[in-house]
């Protein structure tokens, strides 16, 4: 179904936009615009890498699929209202939008129609006019298609801020579950390879504010079978070999008029504890192998996966914390780096005395006491005289 040509640009904006949900990116929540002839579009308060926080539009260039994939709202056969902007149509409505104060930044997809590599020129020439034309020096995060080409990824990384390349799913058994049209080696892996060798082999003078842009990527937890282990293991490994810094988790939920409409929801805690996971994985030192799993090769959903492992390593045999590294420090309950760098400063500084102290000074909690002592005594006792 087709209304690009009596949608005015505003209402195909509004179309692009309403399955954004489904990508997820940066670390948003759903806001409308101010009234005033845009209320139907939706932008998202979103915080960026290095913490700012903006107002990003999430869309899609075209909703025109030649993809079946057998989960998604845009699949080919499914009969849905759809639109499409041209590259110059689009970078001058977002400039309006932009200099008008609406929005701050964008995360631009798209998808796939007349093959992957015109799809991507399309999301490239769009990006090339918003920089180059409309002077736009704001937040640009691009997704590559199943399938672009290697010179392709290369200039998407002299134009964003951040690439995207939806895995989708762990392994290939899984891809063929949600997108059988799709090689997981070739259109997927492909990709986000390419990205971590330009960065190894080229210098980012010519990039977009001097530095290569950082990458993601995303999976449909819970319809296809796969465990938190699958999920975790390639996605630790992408971490590691194609230098990913961020991986989205997006809960499986079931869409009318798809092969997958009855199929049930993935449970939202799930979802939770992957983050929970990545994180370790990411920023505390954790491996694969530290983590706890029911036989079935999934987390529990009951306990986060820091404290199930504290439970079995550190609940008998408390950290002290005058002595313990930064390493180990990390690895108790309600300690992040933040609050393990503020330790490590007041270490080098003298022994830690009071627990009352460190916990006025917000460097312990609750949380924190069963796993720790203080001069070889338990902070869970000395915590219930304050």
């Amino acid at each position: 179904m087709c209304y690009t040509d009596i949608m005015s640009d505003i209402e195909r904006l509004q179309l692009l936009t309403k399955q954004m949900h489904l990508e997820p990116a940066e670390d948003c929540r759903l806001d409308p615009l101010p009234p005033g002839g845009r209320e139907a579009i939706t932008v998202k308060k979103a915080i960026l890498p290095n913490g700012q926080r903006i107002k990003l539009l999430k869309t899609l260039l075209s909703s025109y699929c030649e993809k079946n994939c057998l989960y998604c709202p845009f699949r080919s056969q499914r009969d849905m209202p759809r639109a499409a902007f041209s590259p110059d149509n689009f970078a001058h409505l977002f400039d309006s939008l932009y200099r008008s104060g609406f929005v701050e930044g964008i995360f631009l997809s798209s998808s796939v129609f007349n093959g992957a590599i015109k799809t991507q020129d399309k999301l490239l020439d769009t990006a090339s006019i918003l920089r180059k034309k409309y002077q736009f020096k704001g937040y640009l995060h691009l997704k590559i298609m199943p399938g672009a080409e290697k010179a392709q990824i290369e200039r998407a990384m002299l134009l964003a801020d951040r690439l995207s390349v939806n895995l989708e799913a762990p392994h290939a058994e899984a891809l063929a579950v949600l997108a059988p049209q799709k090689d997981l080696a070739s259109d997927l892996l492909a990709p986000l390879k390419w990205i971590q060798e330009i960065r190894k082999s080229k210098s980012p003078s010519r990039a977009w504010k001097g530095r290569w842009p950082s990458s993601t990527t995303q999976f449909v937890v819970g319809a296809a079978g796969e465990t938190d282990l699958d999920i975790l293991s390639t996605t630790a490994f992408l971490h590691k070999n194609s230098g990913i810094s961020r991986a989205y988790y997006s809960s499986f939920n079931p869409i009318q008029g798809t092969p997958l409409e009855n199929t049930a929801p993935s449970h939202p805690r799930r979802e939770f504890r992957l983050y929970q996971a990545f994180f370790l994985l990411r920023d505390y030192g954790f491996t694969i192998e530290d983590l706890n799993y029911h036989n079935s090769g999934y987390l529990p959903l009951e306990k986060d996966p820091k404290s199930a492992w504290a439970d079995q390593h550190l609940l008998h045999q408390p950290l002290e914390i005058n002595l313990a590294p930064r390493e180990q420090l990390l690895r108790v309950p309600g300690l992040g780096p933040k609050r393990v760098e503020n330790i490590l400063s007041l270490r080098r500084k003298g022994l830690l005395k009071s627990y009352a102290k460190l916990k006025k000074l917000r460097l312990i909690t609750d949380k924190t006491a069963p796993y720790i002592l203080l001069n070889g005594k338990s902070a869970d006792r000395q915590l219930g005289l304050f």
